[in-house]
């Protein structure tokens, strides 16, 4: 059976392999499979996902707008917090507006970018969205969070996971990379790049004293694990009986080879995240002057189906402009590191054909 491309513009950030894992090991608690459900339908009705090339953009400034569910699943819900407005003492509302603040600021900042589209596109989220709702996504459109169940997930108002999901808009809009296979784990590891970034920026914490973590603080109490993914060292984030290990290898020889996760895009997002962080470690500093900077501008011509071979590439070449001849040995050290070659005309050879349907769908 020919490959299907899949587009999909619908990132939740637990990913479905960890949420049914939960489901197999705490069966009495039913908000981990009505996730699973309410994502399959949110996706499957997500208009971005009949059009993949659908574009909501703006000509503002990204004026933040922040609704209120209140655990119901009509969005965006009831107004809460606008672009100018005080704090509300509500939470998850004002966190959700800080945290986007930092995103527009970081973006504009740092690469000179207006909002999600380069337009000025309002930044949209709403909070409280359903009961018991274990995730957080961006649709194409806007950010929705759910508050999360109380025994394994505290909250998903978290600033790299706010940084994380709006990252894919920023992606969909630049090069509209398609999510399956290679292409799709870098999708999700440029999120977690300006992710981590965002929260790096905001809180003027130099490279070297990031934790790499991404989802820092979203368990609850008790639970081993500091995060959904630790970009530094794959595999190593959650080992918790009720959660099972973190999978996530961080070299190529290691690489899943699935058509599950859409091509295992969760799983070996962790490769490319290894290479950066180590890569940002050994340059020093602070992770905005040069390191993402050059995914930036890797991104802007890595194409809609790039490999890992590829957009290694990419960055070798961003960084032959705005590096130096140290800047770019210790980048090809952090690839190879993590066992991947750079290649313009690499091709991803690794992931099984998906047939018609994906884990996620």
């Amino acid at each position: 059976m020919s490959k299907i491309i899949l587009v999909r513009n619908m990132h939740g950030f637990i990913p479905t392999y960890l949420l049914t894992e939960l489901v197999a090991r705490n069966p009495e608690l039913y908000a981990f499979a009505d996730t699973i459900a309410e994502t399959a339908k949110l996706y499957a009705t997500s208009p971005i996902r009949t059009n993949p090339h659908l574009r909501f953009v703006g000509a503002g400034k990204g004026d933040i707008e922040i609704y209120d569910c209140e655990a119901s699943t009509r969005r965006p819900g009831k107004k809460a917090r606008f672009e100018g407005e005080q704090a509300t003492g509500n939470a998850d509302v004002d966190n959700a507006y800080d945290f986007t603040r930092w995103v527009r600021e970081y973006f504009l900042n740092v690469h000179g970018r207006n909002s999600i589209d380069g337009s000025g596109m309002k930044l949209i989220s709403s909070v409280n969205y359903g009961r018991g709702y274990n995730n957080a996504y961006w649709d194409g459109r806007q950010m929705t969070y759910g508050k999360g169940d109380g025994s394994i997930f505290s909250s998903f108002v978290i600033a790299d996971v706010c940084g994380h999901e709006i990252a894919h808009g920023v992606t969909q809009h630049m090069a509209n990379i398609e999510y399956y296979g290679q292409s799709g784990a870098l999708n999700e590891h440029i999120s977690d790049v300006f992710g981590e970034a965002i929260e790096m920026y905001a809180k003027a914490i130099p490279t070297a004293k990031a934790d790499w973590v991404i989802g820092n603080g979203i368990f609850m109490p008790g639970i081993n694990g500091t995060g959904i993914r630790n970009m530094l060292n794959p595999g190593t984030a959650y080992n918790d009986k009720k959660l099972g290990k973190d999978p996530q290898p961080g070299h190529m020889k290691d690489y899943v080879k699935t058509s599950g996760d859409n091509g295992g895009v969760h799983y070996n997002s962790g490769i490319p995240n290894r290479a950066f962080a180590l890569f940002a470690i050994d340059l020093g500093g602070n992770v905005w002057d040069k390191a993402t900077k050059i995914w930036y501008a890797a991104l802007a011509n890595a194409g809609n189906r790039p490999s890992f071979a590829s957009f290694s590439h990419q960055t070798i070449e961003a960084c032959k402009v705005l590096g130096t001849a140290d800047d770019l040995a210790k980048l090809r050290s952090a690839w190879d590191r993590v066992g991947v070659i750079p290649n313009a005309k690499g091709i991803d050879d690794l992931t099984p054909d998906v047939g018609d349907r994906s884990e996620e769908e």
